[in-house]
């Protein structure tokens, strides 16, 4: 990981850099916003509109499309996917190739310090509440409460224990 820009990171001209971000080789981040001392590791896409907060950290292979804001303090695991179309399509029914405008992004929000489990899949317009642990291969479709834990497909409340 270093702070400096080098040849195996494509970053774009209009990517907004905090102070101490640390990027992985074999990133791809345009148009996005990563606050101060955010961890992004390899092969981590970050696309346009998306905003990461500060002290983030964003493990391998997770892709952050548009539409994405994760608030500070919160914990990326490996793999993570996000979606913000709830009915992707290439082509419009006339045929045509889609481009940005035959679409309407769908926003989601990871509120601080959440941490999302590898391989989880958020689907589009989800909030995951403050503090909240999203299990490892859980795909969240309903938005999640403020400290709570979710694990499955699709994401169900776990039972917690008592004091």
């Amino acid at each position: 990981m270093t702070d400096v820009r080098n040849p195996l990171q494509k970053i774009a001209t209009d990517v907004d850099l905090g102070k101490y971000v640390q990027l992985g080789d074999f990133i791809n981040l345009y148009g996005c916003s990563i606050g101060n001392e955010t961890k992004i590791g390899p092969f981590v896409e970050i696309q346009k509109g998306a905003r990461i907060g500060q002290r983030c950290k964003i493990s391998s292979h997770s892709f952050i499309c548009e539409g994405v804001t994760i608030e500070d303090e919160v914990f990326v695991g490996h793999g993570v996917m996000f979606t913000n179309d709830p009915f992707p399509r290439a082509t419009n029914p006339d045929g045509s190739q889609q481009v940005d405008g035959d679409w309407e992004t769908v926003e989601t929000v990871v509120e601080k310090g959440s941490s999302l489990g590898s391989n989880a899949t958020i689907l589009c317009g989800i909030r995951i509440g403050a503090g909240a642990l999203i299990g490892a291969g859980s795909v969240v479709t309903k938005d999640v409460p403020p400290g709570a834990i979710v694990a499955g497909v699709p994401a169900r409340p776990l039972p917690t224990k008592s004091p």
